[in-house]
Formats: structure tokens, C-alpha cells, sequence
């Protein structure tokens, strides 16, 4: 059990690779007098994010206490560590704080421009699509995806045109978020899952 004066720093990453949201759990106990933003810098590489916050403060089920952190990296950064699907099994601790990280993660692609932290910094709709699908957990039409972000002002076109793939079809648009920071975009936004 840890002394009453221990506290550690949990970095919760989260990326999309391959189609699916992947999240890199660290532990680092915080050295006395030291500021939670160098406990997390020896955690994790906050360079390599393209987004961090705070996500919570609360006592582990092991008995220590521990201030998250949610860090987001784009889906073409390499950062090292032991990647795991957002929804693999893991200890009690690391799965609730997991699963908090896609909450807040969900909640904030709905009314701001987060998927930047994401998204590689040019992207086909098409390929937006696919991070926005891993990270809500849900399909998404990438026309009024598209639609919606314009609209919004959160994407804008980028220079070029992505080649056709095998299959063949016209050269895609390509597009870049507007903004590199966090922003609000529709305070009053929610995407939510089709009802069927």
C-alpha cells in the first residue's frame, strides 16, 4: 500500500492506427517538490502529442492517488510504448481510466475541432472518415462529415489531390484542419450513434 504522500502521474494516450483507436497507458510516481507537467514529460514524449489535458484526479483502487493526463498523438507520429486497443483487457485502474479518456475524447469531437490531434496533417474525407469512426465508436457518413467540418470552419482544403488507389476513381480532395488547437467549434454540437 502506498504512504499517504505518494502520487503518481498516469498518461493515457490515445491514437488511431490501422482503423482503430489504440491507447498507451504510463505510470510514473511524482518525485517530491516536482511539477505534474515534468512527472508526465519522463511518462510519455508530450513533444510527440498533438494535444494534452488533464483528465482527472482519483484515488487507484491500489490506494494511491493519481492525476491523469489524456494525451492525443496523430495517427502518422511514431511514439514508442506498448499499444493496446482502447477496449483491451487491462487492471482495473488502467480500464476505468481508459475508458474516462475515450468519454472525454467522444464528448469533445462533437462540439470542437479535436480531431486534428488525431488526423494526419493532410487527409482525403475519406481517411478523416477512419479516425473519426475509431474514435466515436461508430459509423460516420464522410459526406456529412465533411458537411459539418466545413461548415463549422474546423477543415480546410490543402493544396493537391491524393492519387486514386487500385480500384481506380477520381483524384481526392485534400484537406487539413483549419487550427492546430483546441477550439470550440458548435458549443451546442452532440454527435451521437444512428438509432435504428
Amino acid at each position: 500500500m502506498p504512504d499517504s504522500t505518494s502520487h503518481e502521474v498516469v498518461a493515457v494516450v490515445m491514437r488511431v492506427r490501422n482503423g482503430r483507436l489504440e491507447a498507451l497507458v504510463e505510470h510514473v510516481e511524482q518525485q517530491p517538490h516536482e511539477a505534474l507537467e515534468a512527472a508526465l514529460a519522463r511518462a510519455v514524449d508530450v513533444a510527440a502529442l498533438a494535444h494534452v489535458e488533464q483528465l482527472e484526479t482519483r484515488v487507484l483502487v491500489r490506494g494511491a492517488l493519481a492525476t491523469a493526463y489524456l494525451g492525443l498523438a496523430r495517427s502518422d507520429v511514431e511514439l514508442d510504448g506498448a499499444w493496446r486497443p482502447a477496449g483491451a483487457r487491462r487492471d482495473a485502474d488502467e480500464r476505468s481510466l481508459v475508458a474516462a479518456a475515450v468519454a472525454r475524447l467522444r464528448a469533445k469531437l462533437s462540439y470542437t475541432n479535436l480531431g486534428f490531434a488525431l488526423a494526419p496533417e493532410v487527409f482525403t474525407i475519406s481517411e478523416l472518415r477512419v479516425v473519426y469512426v475509431a474514435a466515436l465508436g461508430y459509423d460516420v457518413s464522410a459526406t456529412n462529415l465533411q458537411r459539418v467540418l466545413v461548415r463549422r470552419g474546423a477543415i480546410e482544403r490543402a493544396d493537391g489531390r491524393r492519387a486514386p488507389g487500385r480500384s481506380g476513381g477520381r483524384p481526392a480532395a485534400l484537406f487539413r484542419f483549419a487550427s492546430n488547437h483546441l477550439e470550440v467549434t458548435d458549443e451546442f454540437a452532440a454527435l451521437r450513434p444512428p438509432t435504428h
